[in-house]
């Protein structure tokens, strides 16, 4: 698919939009879709889509962002393309920023949500924590604890995480991280409600396993456990906003990393004092 930013504006007007619900409980809901080039499926979405308004938002802007900084701290996770394209949505043509991505499963897997395979699976009273732990995942838990804490992930619900299994290999493995436009400031619309947004304020989130707080679940992570994530820099700031100038604006870009690196302080300090 090329760089992971298309600034050069594409006609994607050929794609066919589905809806998808919005599941953190804001007005609207998303619209994806896919094509087949040589091939390969790539698979789109656009940022909040609304009715009356159109696509609003910039959650695959939050995408892009969140892409770069999971692959700055080493961790596995799904590749977002951000392009700038004209797309068509009934009879409505609208400019906008969309993701794309590449399907992660390889040849011969299938795969189901962890929530659906947790109900068939766990034993009487174990939480779905527990269960993770049991069966070995407790690495990848403890990993998506501190990322969604650092992003403030709001919507990591049961279908966020999936199982790929392949039958004839007799393999099952957690998908790599994906689905995090719902985090940073996703909710901030206008310049107002950026400059107003508290960065660390914990805030109610819709999240399957651990609680509701990414704060709190930072507390589920054994002393010594912590993830080997690598360091986090004042540096990086230029690489994860590289590109975005003129896509979202500067007190959006300067706020997002405020928020990111004093998360990360924080995590920094919690991982020192175990």
């Amino acid at each position: 698919m090329g760089g992971d930013i298309v600034l050069e504006k594409q006609d994607l007007t050929y794609l066919s939009w589905t809806r998808s619900r919005n599941s953190s409980g804001t007005a609207g809901s998303f619209l994806k879709a896919y094509s087949e080039l040589g091939g390969e499926k790539i698979y789109y979405k656009l940022s909040n889509y609304d009715s009356m308004r159109g696509v609003i938002g910039h959650e695959c802007v939050n995408e892009l962002i969140v892409d770069r900084l999971l692959t700055v701290l080493g961790v596995e996770h799904l590749h977002y393309q951000l392009i700038h394209a004209d797309i068509l949505v009934g009879e409505r043509r609208q400019e906008v920023f969309l993701c794309a991505s590449r399907d992660f499963k390889q040849r011969g897997e299938s795969k189901i949500a962890l929530d659906v395979y947790y109900e068939s699976e766990h034993q009487k009273g174990e939480t779905p924590l527990d269960f993770c732990i049991r069966n070995g995942w407790a690495d990848y838990i403890y990993t998506m604890f501190v990322v969604d804490y650092l992003i403030l992930n709001r919507d990591r619900h049961g279908a966020n995480m999936e199982l790929l299994r392949d039958g004839r290999k007799r393999t099952l493995r957690l998908a790599p991280l994906f689905d995090h436009g719902l985090s940073l400031l996703f909710s901030c619309l206008t310049e107002e409600s950026v400059a107003g947004h508290d960065v660390m304020e914990d805030r109610l989130t819709n999240t399957w396993i651990g609680s509701r707080s990414t704060q709190e679940n930072l507390t589920f992570i054994p002393p010594g456990q912590f993830p080997k994530l690598r360091r986090l820099l004042p540096e990086h700031r230029a690489l994860l906003m590289q590109g975005l100038d003129d896509v979202i604006s500067q007190n959006l870009r300067d706020k997002i990393w405020d928020m990111i690196w004093k998360r990360w302080c924080v995590y920094e300090n919690i991982c020192n004092q175990g």
